[in-house]
């Protein structure tokens, strides 16, 4: 993969994570002229699915996405992924201006982090190794350090499905975002 393929993936994400950070906002501003119409959609409301502004902000989401998915086609993950905390800053910089919601100084900086890490990581990455047959997929998928994490993740999947989600589910979010960041660290052993 040339390097003139990299800047292309690299663009697209950036601009993916320009509308996904644009999109948010849409959305929230849609959802809130929805509200002031009729039932809010926290409560059961559908009014929001007669908002133009909402559906502006699904299709720049989506749109996003589509970038997003296409920039891994011309950059390796690794170059790839980072860039997606830039929607954080693209979505706070917008609520601060447009939804008039003030950004903290500890905003400010998670913003600079996100920053610099994306930077960092982007600057600094590893040339992506691609195998090239089943075997050597094989080779990989059957080292024992994967098999022990594989079986570790499959286990706190499980017990996060069946255990806590169902005593907990309905109360606590962090079963959720258990199983999200779980997935994160597969996405990340797996790339």
């Amino acid at each position: 993969m040339g390097v003139s393929e990299n800047y292309k993936g690299l663009i697209l994400a950036v601009c993916s994570s320009g509308f996904i950070g644009a999109s948010f906002i849409l959305k929230k501003k849609g959802l809130k002229r929805a509200a002031s119409r009729g039932t809010r959609a926290g409560v059961g409301g559908y009014t929001y699915l007669l908002e133009p502004l909402w559906w502006v902000g699904m299709v720049t989401m989506i749109t996003g996405e589509a970038a997003n998915f296409v920039a891994y086609i011309y950059a390796p993950a690794v170059l790839v992924t980072p860039l997606g905390a830039l929607s954080i800053i693209v979505s706070s910089v917008l609520a601060h201006f447009l939804l008039k919601e003030r950004l903290q100084k500890m905003g400010v900086l998670g913003c600079l982090s996100c920053i610099v890490g994306s930077i960092v990581i982007v600057i600094h990455a590893p040339q992506e190794h691609t195998p090239n047959s089943v075997q050597e997929i094989w080779e990989l998928a059957t080292q024992p350090e994967f098999m022990i994490y594989a079986a570790a993740t499959v286990s706190v999947v499980l017990a996060l499905i069946l255990n806590f989600e169902p005593r907990y589910g309905q109360k606590n979010m962090l079963v959720y975002l258990g199983n999200l960041f779980i997935n994160g660290l597969t996405y990340g052993y797996e790339h």
